[in-house]
Parts: C-alpha cells; structure tokens; sequence
C-alpha cells in the first residue's frame, strides 16, 4: 500500500532442495535435478515498489547485482512501480497475461488466496520449508492452506508520524494515547495554525486506514478472524466504524482539499506535507519512513523532527486497545518462473540482505538479528511497538481480498468525500463478498 501497504525471526539462506525447472524466463515447470540449477541463462523480470529515487531503489538495484555476481547464468531486470499502480493495475493486468514478471510483490491474505485459487503462483513449500520455520508467523501471511507461495521481506504496524517540533510549539506534552487526546491536540495545533493530519485520500487507501483503524478499536479480534475467513460483515461494529470515523472527519482535522490529495512519492502529496514540515502528523506504515526521505526538501532537518506514536485507543470501545492494523511486503514467483526464482526469493530473505536491508532505513526487516540495522529512532519505537502489540492484524483490503477491499476504499473515500455514509461501506462489502 502501499501503498501503500502497507512481525520475525533468523532466515537461513540455503541453496538446497528439489527445485522447479531451471532455463529462460517464463519456462516450464517441471522438476528437475538439482545439478541442474545455474546451468542455463536465466533472465528474471522483477516488479518491486521502490519506485522513486532513494535508498530502498538503490539497494534493490544492489541486491539483483549481488545475486547476478554470485551467479553468473542468472541476470535480474528490474522494474520499479508505484505501490497502488503495481497492486491494483499492473500484477492483476500481467497475471491475466501469458508474460507475467518472474518475481513480484505480494501481500498475502485474501489477495494471496485469490491468486492461488487462479494458479498464477509458483508454491514453494518445499524448497523453503527450513526459512519458513525460522521466520515463524509472519510468513504464515504468505500461506493458502497450509502451502507457502512467498516469502517476506518487511512487516511491521502502522501509526501516526508527527512532527515533535510543532508539538512542542503547540504545548502538546505527549504522544496521544487515545482518541480524545488526539483531538484534543487537533484542537491545539489549530491555535497555532498549524494543519493537525495531512492524508492523501486521493490515492483512497490511506484515508481508508482510518475507517480500519476504526474498525480495529470497535470489532473484537474474533469478529475481524471471522470477518477475514467467511466474508461476512454484519456485527455492528463495521457500522460503529464508519460512524467514529464521521465524528472525526467532522472535527476537521485534515488539509483543505484532502480528498484530492495523493499519498505519497511528491512534495505535495500527504507525506510531502509532513516531510516538509506543512503538516503535523500522518497515519502511514513503517515504509513511510524511507518514502519521506524521498520527498523531503531537508532530509536533514526532518530526522531532526521526525516521531511515531502507536494509533491511539478509543475509550469505551470493545476492540483490543493493544492491538495494532501491520502487514507486510513479500515477493513470490509466477507459477512458470524458473527454480532460479525461488533461490532469488531465499537470498532476499537471507540474514546479510536483511541486515543489508534494514540500513536504509526504509522499513523493518523480518529476521531476528537484522533489526541491528535499524538505526532511526521513529524505527525503533515501530520495532518495539510491534513486539509489544497483542495481536497484528492484517491490513483489511489485504485480507479480505481485492474485491470486497475496493469497495470497502470506496465506501470509505465517500465519507471522506462527504457523499458516502456509515450504512453504505458495509452494504458495499457485503455486496462485493456475495459475487
């Protein structure tokens, strides 16, 4: 998520097991000899979304020509894409076709099981069942019943980023814990002319994240589980969502014209806002961290102002008030993509990549000693919080799938819009899961 979209433990790199058939790009599937593995020339197409200038594009361009280095038959090209162009436009547009990329991103959840049950992935359970096993849950989120079809690379929650500089100045002692100390520092920056939130609700999904955030503070545990395996939505609390969000939406706390207002990857996009310093907060993941370096004009002075705090609880609400929206990125292989895609997928997840990884700063890695390369302090406090939360849940449209997802973004940016209601976001998932 994005995207936009936006929890480890020790990955061993191996380079042992029945594999798939080695050979050009977009080869067969059928198995063959482990001898046979780097024998052939290999050209790997790569989607990945770093898609602007910065250090996680740069250190992507590095990993392929490591990998290329280590073995010589295999060569990497690379495309690098917007989050929500890639997820929504590009993967669903090219799995469709007879050429999709080797290598591409993926989220897991609903959206993965989507693409199994349409055989466009490759699954890889054998070849990593010792990764899989050191990585622990967090690769779960990468399985359809029992069988991995990907790997991950970054997991970690979402929270609010703000600018501890205009908190200072606006008397605001400390983070907000709930939600009546969020408005209540809304109410404060105001006084000082100060835009509170920026959001870029043109790109949709990350004003959705609030009416998730919503829903993770009304719904139980239980009911979000249940919500995500059955597609059923009737518990009041996805209503009670909208409606909490609508009392916030109402209080103002946004940029005049928010509705129009990309995401990310430009000065004037929501991360642009905070980065340079024309808003105070901002409801992202961790990969915000990176993409704000991207866009600040003073990458300098934003490390100097830059904080993270947990989304705050609703008082009196049912959800868990430990529990946290994350996720994660992962890459998986097409379902002809040749066996060298597999070892690509086991080296990006390997303990010196993900260390390697977690030096630029652009996200949290998911092995356990990587995280050693995490030097940002707003990082840090993501690590610890997401060690601390009592259950991670996954973001909604990944785990409810593409179909309800969009209309759930939808029914969601209509609020925002001021022409959408409470009732509609759940009529519209409920419509969308009966198709």
């Amino acid at each position: 998520m994005a995207t936009n979209r936006r929890a480890g433990a020790v990955l061993a790199l191996l380079m042992t097991s029945v594999l798939v058939v080695a050979g050009c790009s977009g080869g067969g599937d059928e198995e063959s000899p482990q001898s046979e593995l780097y024998k052939n020339p290999v050209t790997l197409t790569w989607w990945h979304n770093a898609s602007q200038d910065g250090p996680g594009k740069t250190y992507w361009e590095k990993v392929a020509k490591d990998f290329s280095a280590l073995h010589s038959t295999v060569k990497i090209e690379i495309e690098a894409i917007e989050t929500n162009q890639l997820q929504r436009t590009r993967i669903p547009a090219a799995l469709l076709s007879s050429d999709p990329p080797d290598i591409f991103m993926t989220w897991g959840g609903g959206e993965m099981t989507e693409q199994v049950e349409a055989d466009y992935l490759k699954e890889i359970t054998d070849q990593t069942k010792t990764e899989v096993a050191s990585i622990g849950s967090p690769a779960e989120i990468w399985q359809v019943n029992g069988k991995q079809y990907g790997l991950p690379f970054r997991m970690g929650i979402e929270g609010i980023w703000y600018n501890k500089e205009m908190f200072a100045r606006a008397g605001i002692a400390a983070p907000p814990t709930t939600f009546e100390e969020l408005n209540a520092a809304v109410t404060k920056l105001k006084a000082i002319n100060v835009i509170p939130i920026a959001v870029g609700a043109g790109d949709k999904w990350p004003a959705a994240h609030w009416w998730y955030n919503m829903a993770l503070r009304a719904c139980s545990v239980d009911t979000l589980k249940k919500a995500a395996k059955d597609k059923t939505f009737d518990d009041p609390c996805f209503l009670k969502a909208g409606q909490d969000l609508k009392a916030f939406i109402d209080t103002k706390p946004f940029q005049p014209n928010f509705i129009a207002t990309p995401g990310q990857n430009d000065p004037t996009s929501a991360n642009g806002m905070l980065a340079n310093g024309k808003a105070a907060m901002e409801l992202m993941g961790d990969w915000n961290r990176g993409t704000l370096d991207t866009v600040a004009t003073d990458p300098a002075k934003l490390a100097t102002f830059l904080g993270w705090f947990p989304v705050p609880a609703i008082s009196g609400s049912p959800g868990d008030p430990k529990a946290a929206l994350g996720g994660g990125d992962g890459f998986s292989c097409s379902k002809n993509a040749p066996a060298e895609c597999v070892e690509f997928l086991k080296y990006i997840a390997s303990p010196e990549v993900q260390k390697g990884y977690a030096e630029t700063g652009t996200g949290l890695p998911v092995v356990k000693g990587a995280e050693a390369g995490v030097k940002d302090p707003a990082l840090k406090s993501i690590s610890d919080a997401t060690a601390a939360a009592s259950y991670v849940q996954l973001w909604l449209d990944t785990a409810y799938g593409s179909t309800v997802g969009t209309a759930m973004n939808d029914g969601v940016v209509a609020i925002f819009a001021g022409n959408g209601t409470p009732e509609k976001v759940v009529s519209g998932m409920k419509a969308a899961a009966s198709k």
